[in-house]
């Protein structure tokens, strides 16, 4: 039973996306998913990188941790980062759902659009929903 899923961002650079990965490695046997998120921009694609974890013991909270936007890629070649990310994925045998959302930018507040990115999640059968 899941009651709450809920973003917690790290942040954008180079160590908040080597403790999301060390997050995946350490805890693999409650890693639900790994999304790589991409939203179009004027400079290239802002990619975000996730991981969802299983809820703990009787805890019902399901977190979403993300590395939000801080990544620019341009054509098909990938960063440093991103590949590290997948990576650490495959090392808990995950491979990252890669999805296109519009840029946290078209929202008002940055809750609106972790509200939209979980429902596109569920949508895709990539969150479980709500009970």
């Amino acid at each position: 039973m899941i009651l709450h899923q809920r973003f917690i961002e790290l942040g954008e650079g180079y160590g908040d996306v080597y403790e999301l990965c060390e997050l995946i490695r350490t805890n693999r046997d409650r890693l639900h998913g790994t999304f790589i998120l991409s939203s179009s921009t004027p400079a290239g694609h802002a990619i975000s990188l996730a991981a969802t974890f299983n809820p703990v013991s009787t805890n019902h909270f399901m977190p979403i941790y993300i590395c939000r936007e801080g990544i620019i890629q341009q054509g098909d070649v990938k960063s440093k980062r991103r590949i590290l990310f997948e990576e650490a994925a495959a090392s808990a045998n995950s491979t990252p759902a890669t999805i296109e959302l519009k840029h946290s930018s078209e929202f008002e507040e940055r809750e609106l659009f972790y509200h939209y990115v979980i429902g596109i999640l569920r949508l895709n059968h990539l969150l479980p929903p709500l009970r």
